[in-house]
């Protein structure tokens, strides 16, 4: 279809990260990435568990704009504490936004400058550290650029491969970093030292648009293909059940041609 957004891209390019994950638990970050969890869910990962956002589990899925959403129908009690059993056993996969990646996996929202007199203070280490050491982690950039794409973190939030590495597999034996997604292109880590190479551009997107808007250098293989668009059972989805009022364009606007 003609008229698909690059926001629906990018949230296609998101839920096809909990691809094959089957029953654990699904979180995420960020207006894209909340969609793209529910269209798993509903489309080809009936099994994954959400919340809430409270203490429970939930069998339907709520959309995220739009009309008054139905009541939640509950299938499970899961308060706080019992996020950490599925947290520290592999079984969660979280999507977080970064505000700042390096070419391992390296992330950080904690603060911009040093740590002891920072430039700017962001969300803090929150649980990343714990969450990319203990359980599959993906990452949604809506604004890809050099400031955030770095040589360099400034501060490590969330642990890349290069520091899983030296922890050891004991230490970071459920570390993973599946997937990067930006509002240009996704990312993975398939290269023998696991740093982060280029997977997919999205359509209107150059290689090299993404190296220059890139602060380090990427692994590119011969042949880069283009991000899969959005089926059109899976547009149905996205416009008239999870988002019918539109807010994604909010976070990731149409390229203007």
């Amino acid at each position: 279809m003609s008229d698909i957004r690059r926001s629906e891209i990018c949230i296609a390019a998101v839920a096809d990260v909990f691809r094959g994950d089957g029953e654990i638990l699904a979180s995420s970050f960020g207006t894209v990435p909340a969609i793209a969890a529910r269209l798993a869910r509903l489309s080809f990962e009936p099994d994954l568990m959400m919340t809430d956002g409270i203490a429970c589990l939930t069998a339907n899925v709520a959309p995220v704009s739009g009309a008054e959403a139905e009541d939640p129908i509950f299938e499970g009690w899961m308060p706080f504490r019992t996020v950490f059993d599925h947290l520290w056993n592999g079984r969660r996969h979280v999507v977080m936004i970064a505000s700042q990646i390096d070419r391992f996996g390296n992330h950080n929202f904690a603060c911009i400058g040093p740590h002891e007199k920072p430039k700017a203070q962001l969300l803090g280490m929150r649980g990343a550290p714990g969450n990319t050491i203990h359980h599959t982690t993906s990452y949604w950039i809506p604004n890809h650029s050099p400031k955030v794409f770095v040589e360099k973190v400034d501060v490590v939030s969330g642990v890349g491969y290069d520091r899983a590495k030296a922890l050891g597999e004991r230490s970071a034996r459920f570390h993973e970093i599946r997937r990067v997604v930006s509002n240009l292109g996704v990312f993975d880590f398939d290269t023998p030292e696991h740093s982060m190479r280029l997977a997919s551009t999205h359509p209107g997107v150059s290689v090299e648009q993404i190296v220059e808007a890139t602060g380090f250098e990427l692994a590119i293989p011969d042949a880069v293909p283009e991000t899969r668009a959005p089926s059109a059972s899976e547009l149905v989805i996205i416009r008239e059940r999870l988002d019918p009022a539109n807010v994604r364009e909010r976070e990731v606007p149409h390229p203007e041609s």
